[in-house]
C-alpha cells in the first residue's frame, strides 16, 4: 500500500501571510499548482491559501467579470469599478484569506485516507508532516497521477 510519503511533492511552495495576492498569484500560476502553505517568519506552518480561497464567495473580494474575445478582453464592468477592484486586490495579503484550520497528514497516511480526506472535507491540497516540520504536500493531481502510473 502506498503511502504520503510516496506521493507527495517534497520541494514545497510556500508564503508568508504580508505576501501579497499578486505574488500568490504568480506563484501558483508559474507552478501550476492551486494550493501553498503558509508558513511564519521561522518557516512553521500556520496555514494554506487554495485557489478556492482566492474565490470563495463569502469573502469581500471581488473578481472582476471579463469576457474573452478573440484575444481582446473586454471587461462588463465599469473602467472605475475595475481600477477600484485592482487596486483592492493589490492590497489584499495572504493573511486576510487564508485558512488558519489546516487538515495535515504524515508520511505513513496511506493514500486511501488521503483520498477518504479529500472527498469527504473537500480539500485537494494537503500538507505533509513530519511532527512539526512540513515535508511535503499532496494535490488532487499527485492522487491522479498515482492512479495513472
Amino acid at each position: 500500500m502506498l503511502n504520503a510519503s510516496d506521493i507527495m511533492t517534497t520541494e514545497v511552495m510556500t508564503v508568508k501571510r504580508d505576501a501579497s495576492l499578486k505574488d500568490l498569484a504568480g506563484l501558483m500560476y508559474e507552478n501550476h499548482i492551486n494550493g501553498v502553505p503558509v508558513v511564519d517568519d521561522d518557516g512553521m506552518l500556520i496555514g494554506i491559501i487554495c485557489e478556492s480561497d482566492l474565490i470563495r464567495k463569502n469573502k469581500k473580494l471581488h473578481i472582476p467579470t471579463a469576457v474573452a474575445i478573440f484575444d481582446a478582453v473586454f471587461y462588463l464592468e465599469s473602467s472605475k469599478k475595475l481600477e477600484k477592484e485592482i487596486e483592492r486586490m493589490n492590497a489584499t495579503k495572504v493573511e486576510d484569506l487564508y485558512t488558519k484550520e489546516i487538515v495535515t497528514v504524515d508520511e505513513k497516511t496511506s493514500i486511501e485516507e488521503i483520498a477518504t480526506i479529500m472527498t469527504q472535507k473537500k480539500i485537494y491540497t494537503i500538507p505533509v508532516m513530519n511532527g512539526d516540520i512540513l515535508v511535503g504536500i499532496i494535490g488532487k493531481t499527485d492522487l491522479i497521477r498515482n492512479i495513472v502510473s
